[in-house]
């Protein structure tokens, strides 16, 4: 679980580079063609029968939709925000998808849970530093796409059936379709250095998934689960090394708030056989 966080936010600390240069759908779509060429291969046999019985067909698109939208709502936040200020928003996704869940997915959500959902807005509203100067454009395209965040997994517990395949390739062909429209209106020619960086964040995602799937095989969730949340430390260090990006403290505030009020919702999860939300960063 740790190493497959590391390669999330290695990748998202590559992203924000790239990002300072190339447009939003050319690295998504360089970025999908590359995950789709690592994939194919894999798509044979009973893992291709598998696409052919998908459940939900709508929910599939409408999810590839939501998953589309975030993570370019990601990419272009981190163009002009740090990137722990942006992974903080992005880490309130299962308070959202907690706050969301009795009218989405008619679970019944009990008053210890709504104080953390509350404690999880208050974090993200201390994160945010409100004031005249702080809700910048850039903030609040990563609240949005934080929401959209939470969408996805709701929309992923609809499917719940579906294979890990299926549900990677899904999100990455709605990556590509996104891409495709939009890079030819901002192209930028690139030279092999940055090419070869791009097609890098296709396969250190795919890289980063396996470790995370493979490390909920090994252990149970309830233990692995929580390391997730290391995905902040890491945006911090990476965001100092690269980006010379010291957080702010109302940032680290309430990332800690929303980490907090993240792990209880998690373990009252747990204890009632609820599904377990995972946070997979973009």
């Amino acid at each position: 679980m740790l190493t497959g966080i590391f390669f999330f936010a290695l990748n998202d600390a590559l992203g924000k580079w790239l990002v300072a240069t190339y447009s939003v759908g050319q690295l998504l779509l360089i970025r999908s063609v590359a995950a789709l060429v690592i994939l194919v291969p894999f798509m044979r046999g009973d893992n291709l029968r598998a696409f052919r019985r998908m459940p939900r067909p709508g929910i599939q698109l409408l999810r590839a939709a939501f998953a589309t939208f975030e993570v370019g709502c990601f990419y272009l936040a981190l163009a002009y925000m740090p990137l722990a200020d942006v992974m903080t928003f992005y880490l309130a996704g299962p308070i959202y998808v907690t706050a969301l869940s009795p009218w989405l997915l008619g679970e019944r959500v009990g008053w210890r849970q709504w104080l953390a959902v509350v404690a999880g807005f208050a974090g993200v509203m201390i994160a945010l530093n409100p004031s005249a100067g702080s809700f910048t454009p850039a903030a609040l395209v990563a609240i949005a796409g934080s929401l959209s965040f939470s969408l996805l997994m709701i929309c992923t517990r609809l499917v719940r059936g579906t294979s890990d395949l299926v549900l990677v390739t899904t999100q990455t062909a709605g990556a590509l379709v996104f891409g495709a429209v939009t890079a030819p209106f901002t192209w930028v020619a690139l030279d092999m250095r940055d090419a070869l960086l791009l097609a890098l964040l296709g396969a250190t995602a795919l890289f980063a998934h396996v470790c995370v799937n493979r490390s909920l095989k090994l252990a149970p969730a309830s233990v692995v689960v929580p390391y997730q949340y290391s995905t902040i430390f890491w945006a911090v260090i990476l965001g100092f090394i690269f980006f010379g990006d010291i957080p702010r403290l109302s940032v680290l505030v309430g990332a800690a708030i929303i980490i907090a009020a993240g792990i209880y919702i998690f373990l009252h999860e747990r204890k009632t056989s609820k599904d377990l939300a995972l946070i997979e960063p973009p």
